[in-house]
């Protein structure tokens, strides 16, 4: 195969979910970009399925949907376990565990195995689960790892509220050892950033050679200033993807409940509180439910213009491996506060030039930051510009979809396929 030949590569994405969540955006847009470059993409994924291009073909596996967002935690019926992968699946689940990455790998095998040279490579997103070591037999798998699963077990076991919920969370979080497992045997490894590639060295115990970063991107052309959109005053805006204590929400709520004792200021989440959540206990705690406005299923072009509308950007993260929602925040013109965890300064930048950066878990310092923003207009001008440029320098689609083929070839060259 010559290096400029186009490539075959199915795509593996477990979950989807179209809107909100990193995996749903980089699947979306990184392969919209593969196609551009001339290269053929299928995604086998699972639900919620991914919202892909037209030039896209999806092969919908599905699952049991015992994590669906109406009805959490159901039980299925035993008319509905129709293979051994559902009975994989159900018991797992039955035994605490979270099983999605298991069950759909095992099911990618299963459509897979059946496909031998239909495909040149395999690129898995994130999926890690024991049937990518059932591919790699037949097909040279690349892996891309955001960041290792293991952070999020550690700070939600350390945020839990009771013994109870910790060991449901030790529980739930079983399926990080199997992640460990397969990427350790993965012969190429992509990630987003150099803070994420350190975290998967010593945490899936990955050789650093076998990692390499590709940052994702955004496209400047969709986030963008808005003209004609006035900013709405004492408006902040931020993305809780998950509701879960990695995303720092509740100290974004307790520096929100401070400055709002001064002034009038309005919280838009894009995301969904899960019920019973410490978000959701901390939200009405706080007394702050006529304050903040939860916003979700909208397309990207109301995400842009909320952006606009919106005076600051904040990601709160107690750890990122690279954030989306703050490159386009930062595209978008709206200047951004960000905290200091894991990969968030070398994505955001210089702290006072393109973004401005406060500690991770400090409610007062994040607090302390939006007063000093809202009451300065020529500093978020300036941030909101150096912020876009910033982003319009370094990060595309098109730069992560070129950089990932170097990947893939690479990658096949090791194979010798």
């Amino acid at each position: 195969m010559s290096t400029d030949a186009p490539l075959r590569i199915a795509y593996l994405s477990y979950r989807g979910k179209p809107h909100v969540g990193g995996q749903g955006v980089y699947t979306r847009h990184l392969t919209k970009a593969l196609v551009d470059l001339g290269h053929h993409v299928e995604v086998l994924g699972g639900p919620p399925y991914p919202h892909l291009d037209d030039r896209v073909p999806l092969t919908k596996l599905p699952s049991l949907e015992t994590f669906n967002d109406h009805f959490p935690m159901r039980k299925p019926r035993m008319f509905e376990l129709k293979d051994r992968w559902d009975w994989i699946e159900n018991t797992s689940f039955n035994l605490g565990n979270f099983p999605e990455p298991m069950a759909f790998s095992w099911r990618a095998w299963d459509n897979l195995r059946e496909r031998v040279g239909e495909f040149d490579l395999v690129h898995d997103n994130q999926t890690l689960g024991w049937g990518l070591l059932g591919i790699q037999r037949d097909f040279p798998v690349l892996a891309t790892i955001h960041h290792p699963i293991t952070v999020d077990r550690r700070l939600e076991i350390a945020h839990a509220r009771s013994l109870k919920e910790q060991i449901g969370k030790r529980r739930w979080y079983a399926f990080t050892r199997m992640q460990t497992q397969v990427a350790k045997r993965m012969s190429r490894v992509m990630t987003v950033s150099e803070n994420s590639k350190k975290d998967i060295s010593a945490d899936h115990q990955v050789p650093m050679d076998r990692i390499h970063v590709v940052p994702v991107g955004v496209d400047p052309e969709l986030f963008r200033p808005i003209p004609g959109v006035a900013k709405v005053p004492g408006r902040i805006i931020t993305t809780a993807s998950a509701d879960v204590a990695m995303k720092g929400l509740v100290y974004l709520l307790e520096a929100a409940a401070k400055v709002r004792a001064e002034r009038h200021i309005e919280l838009v989440i894009i995301g969904k509180p899960k019920e019973g959540s410490k978000t959701v206990d901390r939200l009405q705690e706080l007394g702050l439910e006529d304050a903040v406005t939860f916003v979700s299923g909208v397309s990207d072009e109301r995400i842009v213009e909320l952006y606009s509308e919106a005076e600051l950007a904040v990601v709160p993260s107690l750890y990122e491996g690279f954030s989306l929602p703050a490159i386009e925040a930062m595209s978008s013109g709206t200047p951004l506060i960000a905290t200091t965890g894991g990969a968030l300064p070398e994505v955001c930048g210089t702290h006072d030039e393109t973004c401005l950066l406060v500690p991770p878990g400090d409610s007062e310092a994040l607090a302390a930051m939006i007063r000093k923003a809202l009451d300065a207009p020529d500093l978020r001008e300036r941030i909101g510009a150096a912020g876009r440029q910033r982003v319009i320098d370094q990060w595309s689609w098109k730069h992560t979809a070129l950089r990932t083929v170097e990947q893939y070839r690479a990658l096949l060259a090791e194979s010798g396929r």
